[in-house]
């Protein structure tokens, strides 16, 4: 169970709402995933009465926690008045926070995700920060009120896993009472596995179900590997050794 601003969670897979062939499958996703937690990119026009607002239903008939986000904002300015309105649709003060600096690799723009952060943490958010790994940017997001971190595995929906895993680890160790969840990038459970194993508290992942053969079931490997992935930390792995190790004794061994 993790703690997020003082909310328990048990599942420690978020999952977003994006690119599901249908509602239905979404819904089907979230279900058999396990979530506590979906994401939902606000729009404009889901403020207004229409296709967006049986969306917002059906997301609040699965009983989860709604983390809105801003996706696809570019600006401080865009990025506050969204999680404003998200704050006024959704009834909530969480916030995932993504300002992208660049539509190829859809990078955090670091230098404005920190001063979004201190603007809205200064109005009552709770901040979830989509950012990189880089050290120096996280202590500045948690100067500026946050409380979780969510950096990438690597670019949103390239499916590559952990690009980076020695600032991964550098992470985790130097923030080690800090929640950290590893957000974007990954494709495979197997990805969401090593995450686990590495020490970060959760992951939150959309395109590797959504536009998976079989969203369902998918969803459900992620919740599997999630829980081999924690159990491994918690059972504190073996150490890689450079040389070959007998498992079986040899003293006591047969002499001919």
């Amino acid at each position: 169970m993790i703690s997020l601003y003082g909310v328990k969670i048990s599942s420690r897979l978020l999952l977003g709402t994006a690119l599901y062939p249908s509602p239905q499958i979404m819904a089907d996703a979230v279900k058999a995933s396990g979530t506590e937690i979906v994401t939902v990119s606000l729009r404009r026009e889901g403020v207004q009465p229409g296709a967006g607002a049986s969306f917002w239903r059906l997301v609040e008939g699965l009983g989860v926690k709604v983390l809105p986000n801003t996706a696809g904002c570019h600006t401080v300015k865009e990025a506050v008045t969204t999680a404003k309105m998200a704050r006024e649709v959704f009834g909530t003060n969480w916030i995932k926070l993504e300002l992208i600096a660049d539509n190829d690799t859809l990078c955090p723009d670091v230098v404005a995700l920190v001063e979004a952060a201190r603007i809205l943490s200064a109005e009552g958010f709770k901040v979830f920060p989509y950012c990189t790994e880089d050290l120096s940017v996280a202590e500045r997001l948690l100067r500026a009120g946050c409380e979780v971190l969510m950096p990438w595995g690597a670019p949103i929906g390239t499916g590559l896993g952990l690009n980076n895993p020695y600032g991964l680890k550098a992470m985790r160790a130097h923030f080690d009472d800090v929640p950290l969840i590893i957000d974007a990038g990954l494709g495979a459970p197997s990805h969401a596995a090593l995450a686990m194993e590495m020490g970060f508290d959760a992951v939150l992942l959309n395109t590797a179900v959504a536009r998976a053969g079989d969203p369902e079931l998918m969803a459900n490997a992620f919740a599997k590997a999630l829980e081999a992935g924690r159990l491994a930390f918690d059972a504190e792995p073996m150490l890689p050794n450079d040389m070959a190790a007998p498992s079986t004794p040899v003293l006591g061994k047969a002499v001919f």
